[in-house]
C-alpha cells in the first residue's frame, strides 16, 4: 500500500483511535520522514516516543543483561535486567527503526519483541503499539532480508516523496521560505537519490538546509553540490523581487510582479509564507490578481490554505471568502482537493 507521509499519518492515526495494536512495517526511502511522521502522530496524541535503531544495536542491548541472582538456598540463578529504554508503563509507541538493516541475529530478537510484545524477562505494557520502518534494497541501502515469518505478521505500508505533504510540513514548521519557494519551482528535487554521493536532496536534507541557509552557511554539505548550486542561483533571484511587504500592507500599488517565471514562484510563494493574517493575506490576493494570470492565484492560494492548515489557523481564511468571489471559489477548491485526496 503506497502512501504520501499525509496519508500515511492519516492512517496512522486510524490505528491509534481505532486502539489496533497491530505491528506495522512502514518501507520507504531514506530521508522520506518515515521517523517524523511517527513521531507527529505521537504528539499529536499525547503519546510516548520511543525511538529504537535497531541497526545501532546487538541482541544484549534490546534483551537485557544477564544478572545472577540469590535464591536463598547458596545457589544462583540469572535474570535477564532489561534496559531502560524500553517503556515500563503509561501509553505510547515503541518504533523500531532500521529493522531490516540490523543483522539477522537482531531481527531475530526484534521478532520475539513485535510478534509476543516480549524479550527475555521483559513485556511491553499494554497501551503500547510496536511500529517499525525500513528501506528498501532498490535504495541502495545496505539491508538483510526481512525473514518471512517475521514479515507475515506486519502490516506493510509504503511512504513515497510527496511535494504537497511536505510543503504543509515545512511551512507548520517555519522551514525557510527561500528552501519552500526553491522547491514549489523545482518539486522533482525534494528527493532525488545520489548513491555515489553522500549529500542528496531528501525532505529531511531540505530541512537541514533550512537550518544552514537560516544561519547564514552554504546548503552543498546538506544536499550536494549540485542541488546546492542550484538552490544558490535561485536565491539570487530574490534580489529581484518587489518589495512584499508593502504589497501585504496594502501598500503595493505601482509594484509590478517580474516577468520571469522562477522570480514569480520566489515572489508567490514568499507572499503566501510572511502572510500574519487574513488581511495580509486579503492584500498579497488583490495585488495578485492585477498583476498575474489564475494559475499563480491558485498557486497563493494553495500554498495560503497549506500554511494556515498546518499552523492550526484556518479559521483566519473564514473572514476572507466573502471578500472576493475569486479567492472565495479557489479557497474552497483546494479545500475541497484537499479532502477528497
Amino acid at each position: 500500500m503506497s502512501l504520501t507521509p499525509a496519508e500515511l499519518q492519516t492512517y496512522l492515526e486510524a490505528l491509534v483511535n481505532g486502539e489496533l495494536k497491530l505491528s506495522t512495517m512502514i518501507w520507504g526511502p531514506p530521508g522520506v520522514g518515515k521517523s517524523s511522521v511517527v513521531a507527529q502522530v505521537a504528539r499529536k496524541h499525547g503519546l510516548d516516543f520511543v525511538d529504537v535503531r535497531l541497526s545501532q544495536l546487538a541482541p544484549t542491548d534490546l534483551r537485557g543483561l544477564p544478572v545472577p541472582e540469590a535464591d536463598g538456598q547458596g545457589s544462583g540463578v540469572s535474570r535477564w535486567y532489561p534496559p531502560e529504554f524500553l517503556p515500563r508503563g503509561g501509553h505510547g509507541i515503541l518504533f523500531l527503526d532500521e529493522v531490516n538493516m540490523a543483522p539477522p541475529t537482531m531481527q531475530g530478537m526484534a521478532q520475539q519483541l513485535i510478534l509476543d510484545r516480549k524479550v527475555g524477562s521483559y513485556e511491553l505494557p499494554e497501551g503500547w503499539f510496536v511500529w517499525a520502518a525500513g528501506n528498501r534494497k532498490e535504495d541502495r541501502a545496505s539491508v538483510f532480508d526481512m525473514p518471512a515469518p517475521l514479515a507475515n505478521r506486519f502490516l506493510h505500508l509504503t511512504v513515497r516523496p510527496d511535494f504537497d505533504s511536505w510543503r504543509a510540513y515545512a511551512l507548520g514548521r517555519g522551514l525557510h521560505e527561500h528552501v519552500i519557494a526553491f522547491l514549489t519551482f523545482r518539486p522533482e528535487l525534494l528527493h532525488h537519490l545520489d548513491p555515489a554521493q553522500p549529500a542528496w536532496p531528501s525532505p529531511r536534507a531540505w530541512e537541514m538546509a533550512s537550518h544552514l541557509h537560516r544561519a547564514g552557511l552554504d546548503v552543498a554539505p546538506a544536499i550536494g553540490e549540485a542541488a546546492g548550486a542550484e538552490f544558490s542561483a535561485f536565491v539570487r533571484l530574490y534580489e529581484q523581487l518587489p518589495d512584499l511587504g508593502l504589497v501585504l500592507r496594502g501598500q503595493g500599488t505601482g509594484l509590478r510582479l517580474p516577468d520571469e517565471p522562477s522570480v514569480r514562484y520566489a515572489a508567490v510563494v514568499g507572499l503566501a509564507a510572511r502572510a500574519a493574517d487574513a488581511d495580509e493575506a486579503f492584500h498579497a490576493f488583490t495585488w495578485l490578481a492585477d498583476a498575474a494570470g489564475p494559475e499563480w492565484l491558485q498557486l497563493y492560494v494553495a500554498t495560503l490554505v497549506s500554511k494556515f492548515q498546518a499552523i492550526g489557523q484556518l479559521g483566519e481564511l473564514a473572514g476572507l471568502l466573502g471578500r472576493d468571489e475569486r479567492l472565495a471559489g479557489l479557497v474552497q477548491g483546494t479545500l475541497a482537493l484537499a479532502e477528497g485526496a
